[in-house]
């Protein structure tokens, strides 16, 4: 019985993800509040990402050119 435990209990540790971030290729139309998305566009110096953080209703995203490790992100496409 503990073997199975040990088990189960290794497997949900190996299978959370590592904490890498995704960046997407344009900026999402519809973000939740306080959510933040990375994005590779021509706004930002080589080497740094825009930083989008999603605001409540009537306020507007903060936005901001922040530099991410190579290790850190993945490339994805965002769909609209």
């Amino acid at each position: 019985m503990r073997i199975l435990v040990s088990a189960a209990v290794l497997s949900c540790l190996v299978a959370v993800p590592c904490s890498a971030q995704t960046i997407l290729k344009s900026e999402p139309l519809m973000l939740a509040p306080y959510e933040v998305a990375f994005v590779k566009d021509a706004s930002c110096p080589s080497g740094k990402v825009l930083k989008v953080t999603g605001a409540i209703r009537g306020l507007h995203r903060r936005k901001a050119c922040v530099a991410l490790a190579g290790e850190q992100a993945s490339l994805a496409t965002a769909t609209p």
